[in-house]
């Protein structure tokens, strides 16, 4: 056996119209094509789907069994074809983002509800999780971008500066540094330090700055995430060196944030993997993520938006 579409949305609309002259209408096809049409499909079936007379056309049982599942096939068709159709206009498909956490819970919010109001029918994944992981999602394929560090490596990845974070010292608001204007990396000495795990882009970028200033906090205490680091600061247990984008997701254990000198900061990218071509619903993301940094983006603490010159993958 062997039917085609076309076969089958001829018989569906005699079906539906009982009359060949309507339903080539319908089709846009002349009656002699839509019969001919019809006619080649029985032949096939080796059934005759309708009984014809001069006055009307009426479905024969075999005939009623076979609209039925054409009906079926012929809707699965449209819809894989409507849904091609979106996936190479960007309006539908899906996206896997891999971000850190706290870009996940600050720049991205703003920037997916734009996305989503534009593109309701494209599915977004967000994967967030620590720098190491979210280089892995990208090299895998899993993700479709990353919004992350500047990568140390990146001659597999096309890269664009979005933003800069300088780094800020979170206290207790009762300690002496609460009040100063600036705090210097150097005063970190003799500060027992709460600190993220060795895998956070947070501590990689702090530990260098300590390094570059020739400090060793004698004291420094673990969390691996940023609402155990702020509940350890607020606790009196110590001081933390945070990134501008980290210091919203810090603001109910009620910290004082203190400008670090010299200026330290971490550069925030999006990044694509040069092997991968981007879909069209990807593009279109990259679209939103150019006219959310052209426009007016949210200003938090630190943060210096780098407006875009030129869009990723060009």
């Amino acid at each position: 056996m062997n039917l085609g579409v076309h076969h089958l949305r001829a018989i569906v609309a005699v079906a539906d119209h009982r009359s060949f002259t309507v339903a080539a209408t319908h089709l846009g096809v002349v009656q002699s094509s839509l019969s001919r049409t019809v006619l080649e499909a029985e032949r096939r079936l080796q059934t005759p789907l309708f009984r014809r007379s001069t006055r009307r056309v009426v479905l024969t049982t075999d005939g009623e069994a076979v609209v039925a599942v054409a009906r079926g096939v012929i809707e699965q068709v449209d819809a894989g074809l409507e849904h091609i159709e979106g996936y190479l206009a960007g309006t539908r498909g899906s996206i896997t983002i891999a971000t850190l956490p706290s870009l996940a819970a600050t720049l991205l919010p703003p920037v997916i509800r734009r996305y989503q109001e534009l593109h309701p029918d494209v599915v977004l994944h967000v994967e967030d999780d620590l720098s190491d992981q979210v280089a892995e999602h990208l090299q895998s394929g899993r993700a479709d971008l990353a919004l992350t560090t500047d990568p140390e490596n990146s001659k597999d990845y096309v890269v664009r500066p979005i933003a800069e974070d300088s780094f800020f010292l979170a206290v207790h608001p009762a300690h002496r540094y609460a009040e100063a204007g600036v705090v210097n990396w150097t005063d970190l000495q003799t500060e027992p330090m709460i600190a993220f795990g060795p895998a956070s882009s947070v501590q990689q970028a702090v530990a260098r700055a300590l390094r570059d200033a020739g400090v060793s906090p004698a004291t420094i205490v673990r969390a691996q995430n940023v609402a155990a680091i702020a509940g350890l600061v607020a606790s009196g247990l110590g001081v933390a060196p945070v990134p501008g984008f980290v210091l919203p997701l810090m603001r109910f254990a009620g910290l004082t944030a203190v400008q670090l000198v010299p200026q330290r900061s971490r550069t925030i990218t999006l990044v694509h993997h040069r092997d991968r071509p981007l879909s069209p619903a990807v593009r279109a993301w990259v679209d939103v993520v150019d006219q959310y940094l052209g426009a007016q983006p949210q200003k938090l603490p630190g943060v210096h938006w780098i407006r875009p010159e030129g869009r990723l993958g060009s």
